[in-house]
């Protein structure tokens, strides 16, 4: 095995065993930090599909997570208020509400995608942007669904029957979906519509010349990037118990996008890497300043500067 396996394997042992010691230590309130970075982490890794390997970057990713935690907040609200939505009195069933809010947000992609697909460079960013701010503007002027405030949840979906009550519990839910999407992604990237899509980055002109039908390649990459989103919208509606509208502001967007460019891009092991650098920095500065975020700002500049190939890959030496 080279570096880059040794090192993969080390992070997913970690990640499996930290709950035992974070309660070996006594210390469990990391557990909840730890499971955003999870969350996070596949909202970032599904980004690095399109921006990594496929040359999209997109301000609107959020949006797909957003829409897929208001789905699974819209769907705990009529449930337990017992008021029928399109004739459906609603589920407390992760394995029902989960797949309809990853849906949701995959046709979501599905047609954004079809539109902000036929622009390129800086055009591209502009509108998925607007797009993601209308979306944000929408949720907001939602005052029965909680307006500013967002979505509250009453509780916690139920896994095949097991409450996601228990911090441990939600975290190895999150642990098993990343790694399962990391599997998925792996493969799907190592595989010809992975080279299509890594075809249409490097040279679009001669790809398509080569016959790849690079639109309808970035389209999928852009789908399922929008469904991997969107079941991260879900994992965190259930976490923090609420869904609100800053999963859909462009600022979130923006954290998404630094947390690919700082574990590296390209490398799915690098999206989850930046994320739980990227939250373990704002945990740690906003215990020591509450001016946290012009120092969080300036950290990010230097590792751009200084670090331009991430953290992961950076680490992981020359393998990639």
């Amino acid at each position: 095995m080279n570096r880059d396996q040794i090192l993969t394997i080390g992070l997913w042992v970690f990640l499996a065993l930290f709950p035992l010691l974070a309660m070996a230590m006594g210390q469990t309130y990391w557990i909840n930090i730890w499971t955003r970075i999870l969350i996070l982490g596949l909202v970032a890794m599904s980004l690095n599909l399109i921006m990594g390997y496929g040359g999209l970057v997109s301000l609107g990713h959020a949006a797909y997570f957003g829409v897929g935690g208001y789905a699974v907040a819209l769907i705990a609200f009529h449930t337990s208020q017992g008021i029928p939505m399109l004739g459906w009195m609603g589920s407390n069933d992760a394995l029902m509400v989960w797949p309809i809010a990853m849906l949701i947000s995959g046709l979501l992609a599905l047609g954004l995608g079809a539109l902000c697909l036929r622009t390129r460079g800086v055009y591209f960013i502009m509108i998925t942007l607007a797009f993601s701010q209308m979306l944000f503007f929408i949720v907001i002027s939602l005052k029965f669904y909680g307006g500013d405030d967002g979505l509250a949840m009453t509780g916690r979906n139920v896994l095949a029957g097991i409450p996601l009550a228990s911090p441990i519990t939600l975290y190895y839910v999150c642990f098993v979906s990343l790694l399962t999407a990391f599997v998925l992604l792996s493969r799907l990237t190592a595989s010809p519509f992975g080279r299509a899509l890594q075809a249409g980055k490097i040279n679009e002109r001669r790809a398509r010349a080569l016959g790849i039908p690079v639109h309808r390649v970035r389209l999928v990459a852009f789908v399922i990037a929008g469904v991997l989103a969107g079941l991260g919208g879900a994992l965190w509606a259930n976490q923090m118990r609420i869904a609100s509208p800053d999963m859909l502001s462009w600022m979130r967007s923006g954290e998404l996008i630094m947390m690919v460019i700082l574990g590296g891009l390209g490398s799915h092991m690098g999206a989850i890497v930046g994320a739980a650098a990227l939250v373990l920095l704002e945990a740690w500065l906003a215990g020591i300043t509450e001016h946290w975020m012009l120092i969080l700002g300036l950290i990010l500049i230097l590792a751009v500067l200084f670090v331009r190939r991430g953290l992961f890959l950076r680490i992981a030496g020359g393998s990639r």
